[in-house]
């Protein structure tokens, strides 16, 4: 059964140090941001495998999306597409317009397959390539 919850610190924290740190070597992943961004946990059978943050960016109406994550025994099975989907609702119900969000590379056909539009060049995040991304939300 796949269920979610909203600003689950421990849970969260669990999957980003499992796929970020651990997985991925990033070193700073955790940030004053997580202070105050809208988390959501997702849980299959009352595991937690996944996590994604929105916050307010530029304006009132543009919200960043960041720290997507998936466990690996979980991907490729339409999870990451949920979480996309549950955190653009939250977008929506606080009244946001635009959704930004910083990709990895390898990242960018999933995001696009999800209406997002490459919108900069490429540059790096400690040691992995990015690209903003962007999309309106209806």
């Amino acid at each position: 059964m796949l269920t979610w919850k909203i600003n689950e610190e421990k849970d969260y924290r669990k999957i980003r140090e499992e796929v970020f740190i651990k997985e991925q070597g990033f070193q700073e992943e955790f940030d004053e941001i997580d202070q105050y961004a809208t988390h959501i946990t997702l849980y299959v059978n009352q595991e937690v495998i996944g996590c994604g943050r929105v916050f307010s960016s530029l304006s009132s109406t543009s919200y960043t999306l960041g720290r997507l994550a998936i466990l690996k025994a979980y991907r490729a099975q339409g999870y990451g597409e949920t979480l996309v989907k549950l955190l653009e609702e939250q977008v929506k119900k606080l009244g946001g317009k635009e959704i930004i969000l910083h990709a990895q590379v390898r990242a960018i056909p999933f995001y696009e397959k999800l209406g997002y539009e490459k919108c900069s060049e490429i540059e790096m995040e400690e040691h992995v390539p990015h690209m903003y991304m962007k999309k309106a939300i209806l």
